[in-house]
């Protein structure tokens, strides 16, 4: 039997699952790659990967996508690591810079900007290197663990997980587990099952995090406090909310953020 391909992101926040999946990986029941958000979902809509951590965003786009496991990337509040960085506050900003590797961050931005904070930015495509684009009335989306790094070189952070909190009262979902293949009963629950391993030891991934030269401080109280990975029944409230506040943006719109 060919071992099942599957694409994880990259980020931190992802560590939980990589910790797990990595002993499967040992059985030879997976292969793991590790990629960007937008990676994970062009791989599964190609078909070269059988599983992706998927932005919740794409999963409509991806053919005969199915979502599997009861755990997701999500934050019940502030998630730190998804952000709109300024160096104006909310109503100065002129246009928005998005976020090449995200699709569910920058339709999040959109839906945000019209319905809560009331703004009609211009949204602009972004490169490798967006972050020398924000500068004055410019301010742009920084997800993962680049968000993580240089928030704290701009004088304002909207953190979008809190402002949909605000919004909502929902928690947000940004990424869940999809499949394209029609897997075993009993593989699925070996791979739910692997993912919990990594969940559940989360103080042995902070350890294993730790031992690597490039750690940084903060890491363990974003795993453990801002990042929540049940998709519990408000988790799946919340992403069926925001799809449907999506569903309403034009094509164009749509297309000016991926």
């Amino acid at each position: 039997m060919h071992p099942v391909k599957v694409s994880c992101v990259s980020y931190i926040n992802s560590a939980p699952y990589i910790y797990g999946l990595r002993k499967l990986e040992a059985s030879g029941a997976i292969t793991l790659s590790l990629d960007n958000p937008s990676e994970c979902a062009a791989k599964l809509r190609l078909g070269s990967v059988d599983i992706g951590l998927v932005p919740v965003a794409a999963i409509a786009s991806i053919k005969n996508a199915s979502q599997i496991t009861e755990w997701c990337i999500g934050a019940d509040g502030p998630v730190k690591s998804v952000t709109l960085l300024s160096d104006v506050p909310l109503q100065k900003i002129k246009s928005i810079v998005l976020d090449f590797q995200s699709v569910t961050s920058n339709l999040l931005s959109r839906v945000l900007a019209s319905n809560f904070w009331k703004i009609s930015p211009k949204f602009h495509e972004s490169q490798d290197g967006l972050e020398q684009e924000i500068k004055g009335s410019r301010a742009g989306i920084i997800i993962g663990d680049r968000s993580l790094l240089r928030q704290h070189k701009y004088h304002y952070v909207y953190d979008l997980a809190e402002e949909w909190k605000k919004f909502t009262g929902l928690p947000f979902v940004f990424a869940r587990w999809v499949s394209t293949k029609k897997l075993s009963e009993e593989f699925e629950q070996q791979f739910n099952n692997a993912l919990s391993f990594g969940i559940h030891h989360l103080d042995d991934v902070i350890l294993q995090l730790k031992s690597q030269p490039n750690y940084q401080p903060g890491t363990d109280e974003y795993l453990l406090n801002n990042l929540s990975y049940d998709f519990d029944a408000s988790k799946k409230r919340g992403m069926e909310l925001y799809l449907e506040y999506a569903s309403t943006l034009t094509e164009s719109e749509i297309r000016e953020l991926q």
